[in-house]
C-alpha cells in the first residue's frame, strides 16, 4: 500500500485524529453534581470575580486554537475550511505528541480579514494561544497583527514564525560549521511571501548580513512597481545595495540561498555562481527549488529542505511545540521578536559544536531536547521581559 492509499484509508477509519478523553469518571450521581450542576457553580463564581482563575479551574492553560480559513494550505493552496481540516487535525495532533498540549481545529468559512479577526477575538477567551495556520498572504500579515493588539493571549501565525524560526536555527549552525562570517554574509531569500518575509525579518533581528528578497518578478529593492505593500516595507531595511534583476543575477556571490517558492527555480549554474561553500535552505514542497543531490554536484556545503527523506529537515514541529509549551508554562500575553530569537538559539544549541556535521544542522523532530529546550528559552524570555502571568 502506497502513502496516498494508506493516508487515505487511515483517515477513513480515524474519521478524526482525536477524541474526548475525560479526566474523571462520571458514573454516579456524586460524580455528575461535582462535575456539572450543582458542583459546577462553585469554579464559575470565582472565576466571575477573578477572570485569571480561569487558568486554575479549567483547561485554558494548556488549549491552543489551530484555526485556519483555508486559503494557503499545505503547498495546496485555497482549497477552502473543510478540506483544511485533515491539516488542522494534524496539527493539533502534533501539539498533544511532541507537548502534551490539548489543541482544538478551527475552520472559519470566510476570506474577510475583519470576520477571521472578529472571529477569532471573540473566541479567545476559551484558549490559552491561537495557532494561525495556513492563512495566504498578505492577507495573514493584517490577521495576526490585529489579534495581537486585541487579544490578551499568544497569538502565533506558524507559517511565517515556525518557518523563519527553525530557518534561522540552520543558518546559524551553518555558519558555525562553515566558518562564514556572522554579520557579514549576503542571503538571498526566494520567495517574498508570508513565509519568506517572515524569515528575513528574523534574519536582520539576528543580525546574518545583507538580506535580499526575490519574487517572481526579481529581486525586491526600494520602488520596485511590483512591489506589493509588505514587500516595499521590507525594501527599506533589505537589499542595501538596491541590487535588481532575476534569481540568477542576484544569486551571483551570495552565501547562502533560502528558498519557499516554487520547484526546480535554483539551477546548478546559479549555486556555481555563489560564494565559496554556499548553504542553501531549499524549502519547496514537495519538490524543492533543487535537489539535494544537484545542488550537492554544484558544491553546496550545506544543505536543507522541508521534506522528511533528507537530512536537515525544516520541519515546523521542531518549533511550535516548544514555543507553546513555553508560553503556557508561564501565561505570557503575547510571543515577542525577541522570544522567537531566543527559540532559533535554543534550537541550534541542541546541537553541540562538536556535533555539527553538513547533514546535521538541525536537530531531528523526535529529540526529545527539541521541546524542552525550546520552551524553557521561551518562558525565561518571557520572564525577563515581564510578560508573564505565572
Amino acid at each position: 500500500m502506497d502513502l496516498k492509499t494508506k493516508a487515505l484509508s487511515k483517515h477513513r477509519a480515524w474519521r478524526g485524529k482525536m477524541e474526548t478523553v475525560l479526566k474523571e469518571p462520571i458514573t454516579n450521581r456524586e460524580e455528575l453534581s461535582v462535575a456539572y450542576t450543582p458542583g459546577v457553580a462553585e469554579p464559575c463564581l470565582e472565576i466571575a470575580k477573578d477572570e485569571t482563575l480561569a487558568y486554575e479551574y479549567t483547561g485554558k492553560g494548556n488549549l491552543v486554537a489551530v484555526i485556519t480559513d483555508g486559503t494557503a494550505v499545505l503547498g495546496l493552496g485555497d482549497i477552502g475550511p473543510s478540506a483544511s481540516m485533515p491539516v488542522m487535525e494534524g496539527k493539533c495532533a502534533l501539539f498533544k505528541a511532541f507537548a502534551g498540549i490539548d489543541a482544538v481545529p478551527i475552520c472559519i468559512d470566510s476570506k474577510d480579514p475583519k470576520v477571521i479577526i472578529d472571529t477569532v477575538y471573540n473566541i479567545s477567551k476559551s484558549f490559552g494561544g491561537i495557532n494561525l495556520e495556513d492563512i495566504s498572504a498578505p492577507r495573514c500579515f493584517e490577521i495576526e497583527q490585529a489579534l495581537i493588539e486585541r487579544c490578551d493571549i499568544p497569538v502565533f501565525h506558524d507559517d511565517q514564525h515556525g518557518t523563519a524560526i527553525i530557518t534561522s536555527a540552520g543558518m546559524i549552525n551553518a555558519i558555525r560549521f562553515t566558518g562564514k562570517k556572522h554579520g557579514e554574509l549576503k542571503i538571498v531569500i526566494n520567495g517574498a511571501g508570508a513565509a519568506g518575509i517572515s524569515i528575513a525579518k528574523l534574519f536582520l533581528q539576528i543580525g546574518f548580513g545583507n538580506i535580499i528578497l526575490c519574487d517572481k518578478d526579481g529581486a525586491i529593492y526600494d520602488g520596485a512597481p511590483y512591489n506589493n505593500p509588505s514587500q516595499q516595507s521590507m525594501a527599506k531595511v533589505t537589499n542595501k545595495n538596491n541590487e535588481k534583476g532575476s534569481l540568477s543575477d542576484i544569486i551571483r556571490g551570495a552565501d547562502a540561498f533560502v528558498g519557499v517558492s516554487r520547484a526546480g527555480l535554483l539551477s546548478e549554474d546559479m549555486v556555481a555562481s555563489m560564494a565559496a561553500e554556499p548553504i542553501l535552505f531549499a524549502m519547496a514542497n514537495p519538490v524543492p527549488e533543487i535537489m539535494p543531490e544537484a545542488a550537492a554536484r554544484a558544491g553546496a556545503a550545506v544543505i536543507g529542505t522541508g521534506r522528511s527523506d533528507y537530512p536537515n529537515q525544516v520541519n515546523n514541529v521542531l518549533a511550535f511545540p516548544g514555543i507553546f509549551k513555553g508560553v503556557l508554562a508561564v501565561r505570557a500575553s503575547k510571543i515577542t521578536k525577541s522570544m522567537k530569537e531566543a527559540a532559533a538559539y535554543a534550537l541550534a544549541d541542541v546541537i553541540s559544536t562538536d556535533e555539527l556535521r553538513a547533514d546535521y544542522i538541525l536537530p531531528d523532530a523526535f529529540d526529545p531536547r527539541v521541546v524542552e529546550n525550546v520552551a524553557a528559552a521561551v518562558a525565561a524570555e518571557a520572564v525577563k521581559l515581564g510578560i508573564n502571568r505565572a
